[in-house]
């Protein structure tokens, strides 16, 4: 054995799970393709929104709280600011589905909130354009989290730990024998006790075949407009937003530069949606359409931004049929345990999702309550 664990892909949830299992045992080893951090990872775009509240499945709800100590147990450890408190707002029309959703979430989750009216939105957030029948849910505990510098610290605090890194070195393959599991990069080969894939938009090439059936690399895209006054869209004045409805949506975070302000598009038909089979290639420039949609809408919902459209990009991603991800052993008596498919929702629980996989990968011990993410939901199909 070369060593007891390898992490392939040092990403978002890669970095997070290195990062845990270095804490566990100092034989772990990452593999990274290009370097931690680098721009064209789905780490790329500066920043995420960090929430506690949200629409959907509230099993989701123990992983966001470990995740936000996480994040500060990863500050302290590295001396790095990652999480900077914004407070956060779910904004759309009142009565409304997404609201309406929101709200059941957090009745279940009972996470802390309030519901500002439209006349509260103008008094305490007037850079947001509302429309007549809308209102607002504000998250006190969210943020914004700086994804370069997690990563970074994270992989810095797993070889601090005695974890070893290998930059540069893409894996060709992953092969399951009768004691370990064989990786293969170019004409090199190691063999480990166990393996977490973490190779987000990457990971289909080395998935088995009903898992490849289930996922699709997709194109994420992120876009950055000017503030005609920044001091107006500081992280102490302009809180994470999400904000939906039928015809558009938007989701985006403060400058934290004192200048740009993140908003982008969102939606299967919008920033979300465009599937990219060779993630080496991910189309980095704006459609047309692309730009004329992320104008149209920040010109409504802004007029404190200049709507012209002054940074963009695009990055990849693996997305899931259910868009919930994989997280677990490939089957029960596998040694290749999958942290991948995040579905474009990861960053803000990479901490907590990097906890799961690495307790238990090397903590031999199951992790109740996640049945909705495990890979072998897809298995009998």
């Amino acid at each position: 054995m070369d060593a007891k664990l390898a992490v392939i892909g040092l990403g978002s949830i890669g970095s997070m799970a290195l990062w845990q299992a270095s804490r566990l045992s100092d034989s772990v080893v990452g593999f990274e393709a290009a370097t931690p951090a680098h721009g064209r990872s789905a780490v790329g775009g500066d920043t995420r929104l960090f929430r506690m509240i949200y629409r959907g499945n509230p099993d989701y709800y123990p992983i966001m709280e470990r995740s936000r100590s996480l994040w500060a147990e990863l500050e302290a450890e590295t001396g790095q600011d990652i999480l900077t408190p914004t407070g956060g707002l779910s904004i759309g029309t009142a009565n409304g589905s997404y609201i309406n959703s929101v709200l059941e979430t957090t009745r279940i989750t009972g996470a802390e909130h309030y519901v500002l009216s439209r006349e509260d939105m103008a008094e305490r957030y007037p850079q947001h354009n509302l429309r007549p029948d809308d209102c607002a849910i504000y998250d006190p505990r969210a943020g914004v989290l700086r994804t370069d510098r997690a990563v970074s610290a994270a992989v810095a605090a797993a070889q601090a730990n005695g974890a070893a890194v290998l930059q540069n070195t893409s894996v060709d393959s992953i092969t399951e024998t009768g004691h370990g599991v064989v990786v293969a990069s170019g004409d090199r080969t190691w063999t480990f006790e166990k393996v977490i894939v973490a190779s987000g938009g990457w990971s289909r090439r080395l998935m088995p075949d009903h898992l490849k059936a289930v996922t699709e690399t997709k194109r994420i895209i992120l876009t950055w407009f000017i503030a005609q006054d920044g001091t107006q869209f500081s992280p102490e004045k302009f809180p994470v937003f999400s904000r939906m409805y039928d015809d558009r949506s938007m989701y985006g975070a403060p400058a934290v530069d004192g200048v740009t302000v993140k908003a982008s598009v969102d939606g299967p038909l919008d920033g979300r949606g465009r599937a990219t089979p060779n993630p080496d290639s991910v189309p980095r420039e704006l459609t047309p359409e692309e730009i004329e949609k992320a104008t149209e809408i920040v010109t409504e919902f802004f007029p404190g931004l200049i709507p012209t459209i002054v940074r963009s990009d695009a990055f990849p991603d693996l997305f899931t049929e259910d868009r919930n991800p994989l997280l677990g052993w490939l089957d029960e008596n596998s040694r290749v345990y999958c942290a991948t498919g995040f579905s474009g929702h990861g960053f803000k629980m990479a901490t907590g999702y990097g906890h799961i996989a690495a307790h238990e990968v090397l903590g031999a011990q199951t992790i109740e309550g996640l049945d909705f993410v495990r890979p072998d939901r897809f298995k009998t199909r």
